[in-house]
């Protein structure tokens, strides 16, 4: 599997997402901007999908046991920050998925709206703006340690 095919795909990961991926290009010594675009695009390829079955999927898992602590996970985290979000959807949206730490991001993003049931093209738009910003984040903060983002000292 070629390099950019290993970033885009793991950029599509949850919790994952261009947190990883971005690092994982600088380890691969690929150009900043080539990464910047595999990690956003292959980060909001799930968005659409998400915004879609979200709620079919969330019920089917609700009702199964082995699935509890995921589905409590996902409670939370909406409950954490759903009323972030109802105050300013958009800005709130947008915000949410910029931040680049774990549990945030595009997934979590699409899962939030859609469980608020969010507008399905603001979503989208937010959520490409919001992918924007923390791929940029991300992506500064990987031009600001040069050297830190490489096989040798990651032990890969």
């Amino acid at each position: 599997m070629s390099q950019q095919l290993q970033v885009f795909i793991l950029s599509m990961i949850p919790i994952i997402e261009q947190r990883g991926a971005i690092p994982l290009g600088f380890v691969y010594n690929m150009e900043p901007l080539t990464i910047f675009l595999l990690s956003l695009f292959g980060s909001l390829v799930p968005s659409p999908f998400i915004l879609i079955l979200f709620k079919r999927i969330y019920k089917f898992l609700a009702s199964k046991p082995f699935f509890r602590k995921f589905v409590d996970l996902i409670d939370s985290k909406i409950a954490k920050n759903s009323d972030k979000l109802e105050k300013r959807k958009e800005i709130g949206l947008i915000l949410f998925v910029a931040i680049p730490l774990p549990t945030t991001g595009i997934w979590t993003g699409s899962a939030v709206a859609a469980f608020l049931g969010l507008d399905f093209k603001k979503s989208l738009l937010c959520n490409f703006i919001g992918g924007v910003l923390s791929a940029t984040i991300i992506t500064v903060v990987c031009l600001l340690t040069p050297g830190f983002f490489t096989a040798k000292t990651l032990g890969l």
